[in-house]
């Protein structure tokens, strides 16, 4: 009988059924131990203050805070916590440059998840195309979760009104935050900063 104790998880994902169904199949094998599971982003960053997690599994657009805000949440805090991202989005990339362990596709078998708990729990990072590691690029970890936000409308090409309509906030807000971002990603204007974004996000893999 193994001695190694089973590796702490909780799960958060927007989907009160899907986040049942992988606490039942979690449960059926001895190396997992689900602690708590939660369904939006903020009961999740609450959740892993008060429990010893070693493995958090998240969707990635979740009620409250989503997932790029819970990594960046993490990682502002220093948090050892690896966090393995499930989610049906095309979001591999953003998670390795958050300081996400891993990502695994809700358009594949569920039973696949299994291994890549397993994996990031023995300390691997788990993300699909690894042949494009090298495009994480440093500056986006200087990025605020509201500053990537904002960058990825802007990629969508839309106007500074329009990015203030979507986030509720003012024009001038705005102007404020892309003026930080251009100054971290080292770039000069709305141009450069679209092809810096569609560099690492939006090219065929």
């Amino acid at each position: 009988m193994s001695t190694i104790s089973p590796l702490n998880i909780v799960i958060a994902d927007k989907n009160s059924l899907l986040v049942k169904g992988l606490t039942e199949m979690l449960k059926q094998d001895e190396r997992f131990d689900v602690r708590a599971t939660a369904t939006d982003g903020e009961l999740f960053l609450k959740l892993i203050e008060r429990i010893c997690i070693d493995v958090g599994i998240i969707g990635w657009k979740m009620p409250f805070a989503d997932g790029r805000q819970v990594l960046t949440k993490l990682r502002e805090r220093e948090s050892s916590l690896r966090v393995i991202v499930y989610s049906g989005a095309d979001v591999a990339r953003q998670v390795r440059s958050l300081g996400g362990a891993g990502f695994y596709s809700k358009s594949k078998p569920p039973e696949g998840l299994i291994d890549v708990i397993s994996q990031v729990g023995q300390g691997n990072s788990i993300f699909p195309y690894e042949k494009h590691e090298a495009k994480a690029d440093p500056r986006l970890s200087s990025l605020t979760s509201r500053e990537l936000e904002i960058l990825e409308i802007l990629s969508q090409g839309e106007s500074n009104r329009k990015i203030a309509k979507n986030l509720e906030i003012s024009t001038n807000t705005v102007k404020f935050h892309l003026k930080n971002v251009f100054e971290k990603i080292q770039v000069d204007n709305r141009t450069q900063a679209v092809a810096f974004y569609n560099k690492l996000f939006k090219e065929d893999e």
